[in-house]
């Protein structure tokens, strides 16, 4: 028996308020899609793996897949292209896996990052009974209805749901439904089936398996994965270069105009090299000069983010996430502060962090005027 996983990952994400696809924003270090597919990736249940990808956001979508920590890539099949609505996507999704023809198949959206695997088992066996199956909450809260922004009526919550996703259908009956809705737009592919006269089981949902849909989310999710660690480090760095010739210094992977330059094999960034060491050093890989030896010449005025971004792999292929970063730059000239913010735009560009995560400090003894 096949099942395959289709993955939702066409949409513009236009409430999350950024300028790309909220499901390839970074979600400590990685893009939040990459997330998902680990999640389906590590399910030995799941045979096959089709995403749906808006064709503009293909090297997005290969950025995700290089991210995924799981190895069994094999179950991916290539990405195939949206449409204008998600019932469009989904039909492409559905119509990219009939040749393969699984016995069932999850549809699943990329914005839910934390589907367990007792969710996916639960949908599942589901299947066994009816060929739809959704993982649901039951609605505890109280309802009301508005208007305005006053109220005007009570909405009975006994037998209401917040539905979730996957949503697990046996394939055969799902491509039907789908290839005979009219493009209305649904944005539920069970309410498809049911329309289609089928019945569509619920099992259990779960609280962390929400979707991303604000930028408020993240916040959310960051937590989720925080709670999840369960082997917590931190490490120390220090480095030092000295002042030779030049009209310039590079700390923290800004370039900062001087009378002077710092003397070293790479760039000399002091502060990319003592974060690296900080990170090299928690998960007991060392240092810089182990990694990056100044007897290679290739990495004579290499740029520093290169190291960095290769303790961050580390770091990743075992499995660890980078929480956050603080560094403390200790120097009489040149002048720091100016130049903060941009440091910790570029620490966190180059780790994929949001610049919350990320500290630079100067003691205020050494930020004097020269």
């Amino acid at each position: 028996m096949t099942i395959a996983a289709l993955i939702v990952a066409a949409g513009k994400g236009s409430r999350f308020g950024s300028p790309i696809p909220k499901q390839y924003e970074m979600l400590l270090g990685r893009p939040l899609l990459s997330w998902t597919l680990d999640a389906f990736l590590k399910d030995g249940r799941i045979g096959l793996i089709q995403v749906v990808v808006r064709p503009e956001d293909r090297s997005r979508y290969d950025a995700a897949i290089s991210a995924c920590r799981e190895a069994r890539r094999d179950a991916l099949l290539p990405p195939v292209a949206g449409g204008e609505s998600r019932q469009d996507s989904v039909r492409a999704g559905l119509e990219g896996l009939s040749s393969r023809a699984p016995r069932h198949v999850l549809i699943h959206d990329a914005a839910r990052p934390f589907v367990s695997p007792h969710i996916i088992g639960r949908v599942i066996a589901a299947l066994d009974e009816a060929p739809g199956a959704i993982p649901a909450l039951p609605v505890f809260d109280s309802l009301r209805r508005g208007d305005g922004g006053r109220l005007c009526g009570i909405v009975e919550r006994d037998g209401l749901y917040r539905v979730q996703t996957p949503q697990g259908f046996r394939f055969d009956a799902i491509v039907d439904a789908h290839r005979r809705a009219p493009g209305n737009g649904a944005t539920d592919d069970a309410a498809l089936l049911q329309a289609a006269g089928l019945d569509v089981l619920i099992v259990p949902g779960d609280e962390d398996n929400f979707k991303v849909t604000e930028a408020a989310d993240m916040a959310r999710a960051e937590r989720v994965v925080m709670s999840r660690l369960d082997d917590v480090r931190t490490g120390n760095g220090f480095d030092v270069h000295g002042f030779g010739p030049g009209d310039h210094v590079t700390l923290c992977g800004i370039r900062v105009p001087h009378s002077h330059g710092l003397v070293g094999h790479s760039d000399a960034d002091a502060g990319l090299h003592a974060l690296t060491d900080a990170i090299l050093g928690a998960i007991g890989e060392g240092d810089i000069g182990a990694a990056f030896p100044p007897s290679d010449a290739r990495w004579r005025g290499a740029d520093s983010a290169i190291f960095l971004r290769h303790a961050a792999d580390q770091v990743a292929a075992r499995g660890g996430v980078i929480a956050h970063l603080d560094v403390t730059l200790i120097c009489e000239a040149p002048k720091i502060g100016p130049h903060r913010a941009a440091m910790k735009a570029r620490i966190a560009e180059i780790l994929g962090l949001s610049p919350d995560r990320v500290s630079v400090r100067v003691p205020a003894a050494a930020e004097v005027n020269v």
